[in-house]
């Protein structure tokens, strides 16, 4: 048990049992990289579209079996949630989307469907085709807010401002489908203050899940070339814990925690360093928790928690 609603102790009460994510590659791409808004991409996203550890060579069927396959070996898990991670997985022909996401539905082995897409390609159809779909499976949108600052979405080239994301994000709600956001901690152009507004609006927005990244530097991303050209100053280790320790203390109490640092891919890692240490991170956030006597969740949170979302 943590001192916060986490993934695994949430999901395996939800669905009696240990659950897993599948990383699937969709066959999608994104508006930001084929030019319909840019063929730049976000500046801290890389080649492979935050999808570094996926093999879009395979069918579904494949990459499914060989992640089921590779994840045995870990972990006695029974449950798997369907996870498209790489891209933006509502953009594209709406045929190839509804077809994709109505047949991982109809799989048995499949429990849950995660979404990673942008707040700009989501219509009518979608949301249809979403509700529908939440009716057979749990199911929710990954969402990559990253910054509330204007400036900064701009910097990183988003591709929409907050404003638009803010008006977008009503109408999930208004359609109940679930939603977990992604934040970056450590943005250029972002001070504590602007990281800590955006969690606040963040958690203001009663999310599903949410997930804390801290900003890292990888050779395949535009961030690289820019940090080289624009030196800026790296968010600290214990700027970060310190974030995450306010963002846990004040987080919703049935917001599921994804994830509390960032995954780079060791190949491509350049800076900052003590990023590359997840345990210890990690480590030394259990343990400010644990000296703040933050209490750790019981079994009746999680219950209570579940029971919610349902």
């Amino acid at each position: 048990m943590r001192r916060f609603l986490s993934f695994n102790d949430f999901f395996r009460e939800y669905f009696k049992g240990k659950a897993v994510k599948l990383s699937l590659d969709g066959g999608f791409t994104c508006p930001n990289r084929d030019g319909k808004i840019s063929n730049k991409a976000c500046l801290f996203c890389s080649d492979a579209g935050s999808g570094d550890f996926l093999n879009g060579n395979l069918t579904i069927d494949e990459q499914i079996e060989k992640q089921k396959l590779f994840l045995k070996s870990k972990w006695k898990a029974k449950n798997y949630i369907a996870y498209f991670q790489n891209f933006t997985n509502t953009y594209g022909d709406f045929s190839y989307i509804k077809n994709l996401y109505t047949y991982i539905s109809s799989r048995d082995d499949i429990v849950g469907i995660s979404i990673a897409t942008r707040l700009d390609c989501i219509d009518e159809n979608i949301i249809e085709l979403l509700k529908q779909i939440s009716q057979k499976k749990l199911l929710w949108l990954e969402l990559g807010l990253q910054s509330t600052k204007e400036s900064t979405i701009s910097l990183i080239n988003r591709g929409y401002t907050h404003k638009e994301f803010d008006k977008n994000l009503q109408i999930l709600k208004k359609n109940n489908i679930k939603f977990l956001l992604h934040l970056i901690y450590g943005l250029p152009n972002d001070s504590i203050e602007d990281m800590k507004e955006t969690f606040t609006y963040a958690n203001s927005q009663g999310p599903f899940g949410i997930k804390f990244h801290n900003l890292y530097i990888q050779t395949n991303s535009p961030l690289y070339k820019y940090y080289l050209e624009n030196p800026f100053k790296l968010i600290s280790k214990d700027e970060y814990i310190d974030l995450i320790i306010y963002s846990l203390e004040n987080l919703n109490k049935y917001t599921v925690v994804h994830r509390i640092t960032g995954d780079a891919d060791k190949k491509f890692f350049y800076e900052p360093k003590w990023s590359a240490d997840k345990l210890s991170i990690i480590s030394q956030i259990d343990k400010i928790l644990k000296e703040k006597n933050i209490p750790i969740i019981t079994n009746e949170d999680i219950i209570k928690a579940c029971n919610y979302w349902r």
